[in-house]
């Protein structure tokens, strides 16, 4: 499946985030300990913002100014509803080129559509897409070598790849990052989350 095609999928079931059964507290601790290594409070970004809203909200209570980017028409369709104030981008990240430099990059479950071919172009396009002592948080895949698969477990058939934990964290490095936190948080799921902070800025 190419970006594109995980787009249409999403559209079929964006109202589910959307929803009151949708758990809002989803990833929010998690956002919650990423944004707490960085004291800059400028631009953010929700790669993959979909629908509920709730990634957006957490950045606006702590002083950022954050926008949307997905590639799923009607799922920004919902989060202009929720927040007709803030930039949202129809977009492909793989082809969406920064407008500039980002405190805060939010990639919550949503990189990990991108090809196997493109994964490191677009990790390092995020990464490399942070103000100095900027902040990113990602989902990947927790194996060791790259896969990817493509499945109908969500009902629309969606695709999932992962380039594996060890080129991830060499990326990391290439990009003149630090990973600050890696965690299996939903062991044994293979559900990673990573907060990497960009060098260049004396943090706290």
């Amino acid at each position: 499946m190419d970006p594109q095609d995980v787009g249409n999928s999403y559209d079929q079931i964006a109202s589910h985030w959307d929803s009151d059964q949708f758990p809002r507290e989803n990833g929010i601790a998690q956002h919650e300990r990423a944004i707490a290594f960085t004291d800059l409070r400028g631009p953010a970004l929700d790669i993959g913002c979909g629908s509920s809203g709730r990634v957006i909200d957490l950045l606006l209570e702590h002083g950022f100014s954050p926008e949307g980017l997905d590639i799923s028409g009607r799922m920004l369709e919902l989060a202009r509803h929720r927040h007709p104030e803030l930039t949202f981008h129809h977009a492909d990240i793989c082809q969406w080129q920064f407008p500039y430099s980002y405190d805060f990059i939010s990639a919550w479950d949503s990189i990990w559509h991108v090809p196997l071919r493109a994964q490191e172009h677009v990790l390092l396009k995020i990464l490399t897409g942070l103000s100095p002592g900027g902040v990113a948080t990602f989902t990947v895949g927790g194996t060791e070598n790259p896969s990817e698969t493509t499945n109908s477990h969500m009902g629309p058939p969606m695709y999932h790849s992962t380039i594996g934990i060890p080129r991830t964290l060499e990326l990391v490095t290439e990009a003149g990052s630090v990973c600050r936190h890696l965690e299996y948080d939903q062991h044994p799921e293979l559900h990673v989350y990573i907060i990497c902070q960009r060098k260049g800025r004396e943090n706290r």
